[in-house]
């Protein structure tokens, strides 16, 4: 039951999640490390799982303080804010894959020899084909995530905003798979490489830049799929719905990222 705020801030009481999440995030830093050189994968395993228990466990405790009454339009703004500035970062750090990728498609050269750059023979992508039924997979997600939110904020039924999430999370499942498909018919039929001593830079920049996309692709379904059972228990209205507002925003921002590598990567850089 909400208890009386005196005061438009959230003061919190001592947690262990930060501490926990710290410990796990560098199990998983070391583990991860140590087994890329021929060591054991269980301390980067152990790592992982405690530092998706903290994720639960953390914003389990932040969704029950907002049904306490700690969220106020003052803590609200915050947490917009701070939401934000996330997606600036996520924004910058595929800044970087987009400025790789630019760089040896506009600028090639091999750093250990002297010689001339001599292009790959790369399989051309159709970017009409599949590439393109991806974009239009995740455009109409983002139609979805809009209609529910407007069925949200406008006092629509709670039956459209949850329909027009487990739309979204559907799309988003189909978008990874069908991503996972084109990811095997390069490898295994086309020949394509991840990267290595022996790999082209294209194929690095290519697959670090789309797979790192498809990661937040999951990222982003898996949040969606969250509100969806949120909808469903009752926690979201019209005036109180940070966390759909953030998965929103969090989802037209894949897709954002998804058309610009469809025009650079599929498109321009093929």
């Amino acid at each position: 039951m909400a208890h009386v705020k005196r005061h438009d801030y959230h003061i919190l009481p001592p947690s262990i999640w930060p501490l926990m999440g710290a410990v796990g995030a560098f199990a998983m830093l070391f583990g991860g490390v140590n087994w890329m050189h021929s060591g054991s994968p269980w301390l980067f395993l152990a790592g992982l799982v405690a530092v998706l228990y903290v994720m639960y466990a953390w914003w389990a405790d932040v969704v029950a303080e907002s049904g306490e009454g700690d969220h106020t339009p003052v803590v609200r703004i915050g947490l917009r804010y701070g939401f934000i500035m996330f997606i600036m970062s996520e924004v910058m750090f595929f800044v970087a894959w987009f400025w790789a990728f630019f760089k040896h498609a506009l600028f090639p050269m091999d750093t250990y020899e002297a010689s001339a750059y001599v292009a790959p023979e790369i399989y051309q992508v159709d970017p009409f084909g599949l590439p393109l039924i991806n974009t239009l997979v995740l455009l109409l997600s983002g139609f979805a995530v809009t209609w529910a939110h407007h069925a949200l904020v406008h006092g629509g039924e709670r039956k459209d905003v949850a329909n027009g999430l487990l739309i979204a999370v559907v799309l988003g499942l189909f978008f990874t798979g069908l991503q996972a498909y084109e990811y095997y018919e390069l490898i295994a039929h086309h020949h394509w490489q991840f990267g290595g001593p022996d790999g082209d830079k294209f194929y690095s920049t290519f697959f670090m830049a789309t797979g790192f996309h498809g990661f937040h692709v999951v990222i982003g379904t898996i949040f969606l799929f969250i509100c969806y059972l949120r909808v469903r228990k009752g926690h979201f209205t019209a005036e109180k719905h940070i966390g759909f507002e953030a998965a929103a925003w969090y989802w037209h921002f894949v897709d954002v990222v998804w058309l610009f590598l469809f025009v650079a990567v599929y498109i321009w850089g093929q």
